[in-house]
């Protein structure tokens, strides 16, 4: 048998190297050269924790169980010394692009974007993903979870879409858009469109199983075609961010295991870690936070609960990591293990959302609304379920960041040390070693550039590259006494700012060394004469080479060092965009931004149609609104939910139930209110409608949005009304997009049996928040009826 002609391929974009003859006999044919990776490249892994701090892991001296994390520690190399940014999207790009957060745009999380182009939210396009190189360079490349990296007016169904994880060089995506969501009933985008869960809490759900099962499928997908071309994956579950949500059976495992109390939990974590050589010999644990509660102080009540809390916390994380290890033992199971490099970080600190007592629904964080003790000891058996979108307290987050002080959206250590391992088995041969070379998240992509011996592109799809500000730390995965490879990285986060240099750290805290001690709030905001009082004498000085945990203050010891390293900050914030200081946290949510569409009075929706997302949906907080559903109600009646925007976080529902109109309005699951209509609605074609007055002004910082009547309608005559004594004053929800039809995702009532969709017909809804009177609207509501 004769062997097949060997194909003639050349490089796309030269010379044609075959013949073309009048006809196919006397001419030679040459193919375009496929993309192909170099020989040999290997798989590359990213795992990216969200909130956990750095005493939280298993093998970082934490009491939580995390065999498969610890594995990749023990098979590989840990980190003692890697810092991110404080926050969850800055950090994400850094860790996408390497380049600085405030190069990347995103000074804050998207939702907290501002008009300066270092906080726009828009990551430029000169500031390449690895996964855009990666792609040139013939590798698959898969993201799975948490993306939180597009501007949030971006992420609706009318785009633009460049910015989704397809647009910056991933082939394919299951996840979810925005900051967190619900574990049982998320919000979830599969490659460029909404899908619904597969399943129901009731029959097992829960997103990091889902988002497991999808990264294995996509990689199958191509391993299956192409056994030799390597991927790339991001793997980014919700987990370890709020809600805290896990299966019963996991949370029990920890019954008891914290009963002692946050204070016990650092003094044998921080042990543990010295044990381990992540902590040196001589290092003294950071002081007891003066927010955090003596634990000895709280009643039994309270103990129970904060224990409880961080039980369903430890078994979240006992549960992740379980489902991180099937992904592995996937890989493995391909035989395709050894030659993955792995990283494995966290984005931040251990989060404080969930205020010194602990929250059932950490939106009330977002709205300034205070957490109730009743409330929470009420639902303590229900923890970790799909009933609530609960957080520990500022005890247990105090703790998860042992031995370091403060936490998330802070920039001391607590906030920006983070536990990260490498983990390559083929050509790394460093098994359970810990390295203290000071490494940033921006340097993880030079890394495996540097590792894989790709050199960064000049350009992408025709945009010429800015360039890469991370630096390799390859020679310290090589060599443990190598020396660090960074030498300086400034910090800012929402005022609060840092910079360390050659051993050194200048740290200047807004609000302030802790609540307590400042008078001042989350997100007071900085002004000019602030700050001049702040560069004058806010600033700290500590010698981290010598002080871990930054407990001694040398400030007033060496004053020419800390102007050197205030000076040497704000030569760093000139380079990178970080100006102007901005302090503020929630208020920034309430900013004004361009939208694709112009800003308008009416909003139109339609049922069958995606869900239209929060960012894209009117704005009704503290301002009078209506809302107008055209149906057709068949003979008999109808019932189910017209509109929804919402879930169990906060939110309404207008519906129909029992012949009657309905409308709930969940106040950050506090209170709910419903009002129901004094007479059934009839059959036929009709438009329903509410209509929200505003009755007073809001108490934002209190918690409180406007307060206000509500009228219920049918073709415009009144047929109900109630009070709202108080509304949400920032958030409906932490998505809270709108649904025409139905209840979708997290039920924000239990009135009725979500989703409950309505079973006669929606021809449109229609928002209004103009501010005009249903009454002013008479003769169009009569002309809409007669077209239908």
């Amino acid at each position: 048998m004769s062997e097949e002609p060997q194909l003639h391929e050349y490089r796309p974009g030269t010379t044609f190297p075959g013949v073309i003859g009048r006809t196919v006999d006397e001419s030679s044919p040459a193919w375009p050269e496929p993309l192909r990776a170099a020989e040999g490249a290997p798989n590359v892994l990213f795992i990216v924790i969200d909130d956990m701090g750095y005493g939280q892991l298993g093998c970082y001296g934490s009491p939580i169980r995390t065999p498969n994390i610890d594995r990749i520690a023990a098979g590989g190399i840990r980190f003692a010394n890697m810092h991110t940014t404080a926050l969850c999207s800055p950090t994400r790009t850094c860790i996408l692009t390497g380049r600085n957060h405030h190069s990347n745009h995103m000074a804050a999380i998207t939702e907290a974007s501002t008009g300066f182009p270092g906080y726009d939210g828009n990551v430029p396009f000169e500031n390449g993903f690895i996964a855009e190189i990666l792609k040139g360079e013939g590798y698959n490349t898969f993201a799975v979870g948490k993306w939180h990296v597009t501007p949030t007016d971006q992420t609706t169904a009318a785009g633009p879409y460049d910015r989704w994880p397809l647009g910056r060089g991933f082939e394919r995506y299951y996840g979810f858009l925005g900051g967190d969501t619900h574990q049982y009933y998320p919000e979830l985008v599969y490659d460029n469109h909404r899908v619904e869960p597969p399943k129901t809490p009731e029959e097992g759900y829960h997103l990091t199983e889902d988002l497991v099962d999808r990264a294995i499928a996509f990689i199958a997908d191509a391993k299956q075609v192409a056994p030799t071309k390597p991927f790339f994956t991001y793997f980014a579950p919700g987990a370890m961010h709020a809600p805290h949500h896990a299966p019963k059976e996991w949370t029990d495992r920890y019954a008891g295991v914290f009963d002692e109390g946050w204070d016990v939990y650092r003094e044998r974590a921080f042990a543990r870690q010295k044990q381990l050589g992540l902590v040196p010999e001589g290092a003294e644990l950071s002081r007891h936070d003066p927010d955090v509660q003596q634990w000895d102080s709280l009643s039994d009540d309270e103990r129970r609960l904060y224990a409880r809390m961080m039980e369903v916390f430890a078994g979240f994380l006992e549960h992740t990591d379980h489902q991180i290890g099937r992904l592995l033992a996937f890989l493995e199971e391909l035989g395709v293990l050894d030659d993955t490099l792995i990283m494995l970080i966290s984005d931040n600190g251990a989060s404080s959302e969930g205020g010194p007592t602990g929250s059932i629904n950490e939106n009330k964080f977002f709205n300034f609304v205070p957490d109730s003790l009743e409330q929470n000891l009420a639902a303590i058996d229900e923890l970790g379920g799909p009933k609530y979108f609960n957080h520990y307290p500022w005890g247990w987050t105090w703790a998860g960041n042992t031995p370091f002080r403060r936490w998330k959206r802070e920039t001391y250590r607590g906030g920006i040390s983070d536990p990260f391992m490498v983990q390559w088995t083929n050509r790394i041969p460093a098994r359970g070693e810990i390295r203290t070379q000071y490494a940033h998240a921006i340097d993880m992509v030079p890394t495996v550039l540097d590792l894989l011996g790709i050199e960064p592109p000049a350009s992408i799809r025709g945009v010429t590259q800015s360039p890469i500000e991370g630096v390799s730390f390859k020679d310290a995965l090589v060599e443990a006494s190598a020396p660090s490879s960074r030498t300086t990285q400034y910090f800012e986060m929402l005022g609060h700012r840092s910079i360390y240099h050659d051993g050194w750290r200048a740290v200047c805290p807004w609000p302030g060394t802790s609540f307590s001690e400042s008078g001042r709030a989350f997100g007071d905001p900085i002004t000019a004469d602030v700050l001049r009082e702040l560069d004058a004498d806010a600033w700290e000085l500590y010698h981290v080479a010598e002080d871990f945990a930054e407990n001694h203050d040398l400030a007033a010891q060496y004053p020419d060092k800390l102007v050197e390293l205030i000076s040497l900050w704000y030569v760093e914030a000139g380079k990178y965009n970080v100006l102007p200081i901005d302090g503020r946290g929630q208020q920034r949510f309430a900013e004004q931004r361009p939208v694709i569409a112009k800003d308008r009075s009416r909003y139109v929706y339609f049922p069958h149609t995606s869900e239209v997302a929060g960012s894209a949906a009117p704005r009704l907080v503290n301002r009078p609104h209506t809302i107008n559903a055209l149906v057709e109600i068949p003979d008999g009646g109808a019932e189910g939910v017209l509109v929804s925007q919402g879930g169990v976080d906060g939110g309404y529902s207008l519906y129909l139930q029992g012949g009657r109109l309905v409308y709930t309005y969940n106040y950050v699951a506090a209170e709910y209110f419903h009002i129901t209509s004094d007479t059934d609605v009839p059959s036929g074609r009709h438009i329903l409608s509410m209509e929200f007055a505003p009755t007073g002004e809001p108490s934002i910082r209190e918690g409180k949005g406007t307060p206000g009547t509500v009228t219920l309608f049918v073709d415009g005559e009144a047929i109900g009304g109630g009070e709202l004594p108080v509304t949400i004053p920032i958030m409906l929800g932490l998505a809270a997009g709108v649904s025409v039809g139905l209840d979708a995702g997290a039920p924000l009532t239990d009135a009725y049996a979500a989703p409950f969709p309505f079973t006669g017909t929606i021809h449109r809804v229609v928002y209004d928040v103009s501010g005009e009177h249903i009454v002013d609207h008479e003769a169009e509501l009569r002309a809409a009826l007669a077209r239908q």
